[in-house]
């Protein structure tokens, strides 16, 4: 397996796995591997010639306030567990590599973004979709591997790579969970016991308001309310949203109709913002 540290070295590998006639797969991380990155690895191995795993912890996706400076990385562990799944390369640059003096070109999306995550975090989805432009740019791969868990993410990819024409298939995974059902996440190790022990009641909300719609209630915002309840019946929970939106457009619905997604970010404590979501096919 290769570290590359530079574009010029990235570039050169995939373009000596290209004369080869060989398939590569992206997938890409900002790093502090678990076993939910490790899904997305070994389906890109399954499916791929190459497999390429970048690690950035790319800057422009956090505000002032956001939690970049704290964010978990040990590159040393990550690139032992993506050897053990059979990477070929990670490309793990300086922030300078990725974003050098004088840069100020950006990607950008109205629609899609204006809520959910990106109502309190309205620079969020530029950054990520500069970056993820960026490296698809560098590696041209023929997929690219990304969690259903970041479901608004999810689609603001497949969207910004629908407009722009770019020759990638997106390959969506679905959330990985702990036993008490937590989705996994890098931030859950921001948690003290308290909060980890408390944590699994996001699934717990989430879950009842699955059912909820199973069982025929088409209110959205009676399901919502169940949801809210359960979360913050623990107290050391703050909500940023539970939302219910049309699967496609991510506009927020009153009554279900059709095809919807329900996500949440929740606050534990003062540690870490967690995210959840389901889909439901009406």
């Amino acid at each position: 397996m290769k570290i590359c540290k530079t574009i010029k070295e990235t570039k050169e590998t995939v373009a000596k796995w290209r004369s080869e006639g060989l398939s590569v797969g992206l997938v890409p991380t900002m790093g502090y591997l678990h076993e939910g990155h490790l899904s997305l690895i070994q389906n890109a191995v399954k499916n791929n010639d190459r497999v390429a795993v970048s690690i950035f912890v790319n800057p422009m996706q956090f505000g002032p306030d956001e939690d970049f400076d704290s964010y978990p990385r040990d590159l040393d562990r990550d690139a032992a567990l993506c050897e053990k799944n059979g990477v070929d390369l990670i490309f793990a640059p300086e922030i300078s590599e990725m974003y050098p003096e004088g840069f100020c070109s950006y990607v950008d999306m109205t629609g899609l973004t204006g809520g959910l995550c990106g109502k309190s975090r309205p620079i969020h989805f530029r950054g990520v979709q500069t970056v993820v432009n960026k490296l698809f740019n560098i590696f041209t791969p023929d997929r690219a591997y990304f969690g259903e868990k970041d479901a608004q993410q999810l689609a603001v990819i497949k969207r910004m790579v629908l407009d722009l024409n770019m020759n990638v298939s997106i390959v969506g995974c679905p959330i990985i969970r702990e036993a008490d059902g937590l989705a996994k996440s890098s931030r859950n190790s921001y948690l003290s016991p308290e909060e980890r022990a408390a944590a699994p009641i996001i699934n717990k909300g989430m879950s009842l308001g699955k059912k909820m719609i199973e069982d025929g209630e088409r209110n959205a915002e009676k399901i919502i309310k169940a949801i809210s309840d359960v979360i913050l019946s623990v107290g050391i929970t703050k909500i940023d949203y539970v939302s219910i939106v049309d699967s496609l457009t991510l506009e927020p619905v009153e009554t279900i109709e059709k095809d919807v997604l329900c996500a949440c970010a929740v606050y534990m404590g003062s540690s870490a913002r967690l995210i959840d979501n389901f889909s439901v096919t009406v």
